[in-house]
C-alpha cells in the first residue's frame, strides 16, 4: 500500500516561464526532501546500476559530456555536471529538444532536498490543452519511484506500470494532476483555463476521457 496523499503532499510544484534566446520558454519545477544523505541521493541518480530500481532502463556514457537514453523514453546529452550538487542536460524525445537541471541540497542531517527544473518551449495551442500536468505528473511518478527506492528495498520500477492503473495509481495520477492544477492557477493562470486543462490532462493519464 503507497500512501498516496501523503506523497502528493511531500513534492512542492511551481510553474514559470523564462526568455531564452529562442524566445519564451515553460519553466515547471519540483522538489522535495529525501531521508538520506547528499552522496547517496547523488548515486540513486547518477548509478546505471541504481537508476532502473526507481525510474528507467538507461544506457549510454553517464558523465559530462556523454549521451543517455532511457529505454523506450526521452535521451539527451550531459552537459555539466558538478558532483554531487548539480547537473544539466538537454531531454530529448519525440524529436523535441528541452532542458533539465538536477540539484541536491542537504537541508538536514541525512536529508537532502532533489529539486528539478524543466524548462522547455510548449507553444500556446498544446499548453492551453494540457497545462503543467501534461510533464508534471510524469515527473511526479519519478519522485514518487525515488521515494519507494530509498525507502523500501523490495521496491522494483517495473511493477510501477501496472500500479498506475489499479485504483491506487489512478488516486495518485488524479491527486498529482490536482496539484499541478494549483500551481498554474498559483503561477496567475485564469483559474477557469487552468481547470479545463487539469481536466483534459487527468483524464488522459487515467484513460477516463
Amino acid at each position: 500500500m503507497i500512501d498516496v496523499t501523503h506523497q502528493i503532499s511531500a513534492v512542492s510544484r511551481t510553474v514559470g516561464s523564462r526568455t531564452l534566446e529562442a524566445g519564451e520558454a515553460r519553466v515547471i519545477t519540483v522538489s522535495r526532501v529525501y531521508p538520506t544523505s547528499q552522496d547517496d541521493l547523488w548515486e540513486a541518480c547518477t548509478s546505471a546500476e541504481r537508476i532502473p530500481r526507481w525510474f528507467l532502463p538507461i544506457s549510454g556514457d553517464l558523465k559530462e559530456g556523454g549521451r543517455f537514453q532511457f529505454e523506450n523514453h526521452a535521451g539527451g546529452l550531459i552537459e555539466s555536471c558538478d558532483r554531487p550538487h548539480r547537473i544539466e542536460a538537454t531531454w530529448e524525445f519525440g524529436g523535441e529538444i528541452s532542458w533539465i537541471t538536477l540539484t541536491l541540497v542537504p537541508v538536514e542531517e541525512d536529508h537532502t532536498r532533489f529539486q528539478l527544473e524543466h524548462v522547455a518551449h510548449v507553444d500556446d495551442e498544446r499548453w492551453a490543452e494540457f497545462g503543467p500536468g501534461a510533464v508534471g505528473i510524469g515527473w511526479d511518478s519519478g519522485f514518487l519511484g525515488l521515494a519507494l527506492h530509498l525507502t523500501d528495498g523490495t521496491f522494483n520500477a517495473a511493477d510501477m506500470m501496472p500500479w498506475t492503473v489499479s485504483p491506487e495509481g489512478v488516486s495518485f495520477m488524479t491527486q498529482a494532476g490536482e496539484a499541478w492544477y494549483a500551481a498554474d492557477v498559483a503561477s496567475g493562470r485564469d483559474p477557469s483555463a487552468a481547470r479545463a486543462a487539469a481536466d483534459r490532462c487527468i483524464a488522459a493519464y487515467t484513460a477516463t476521457g
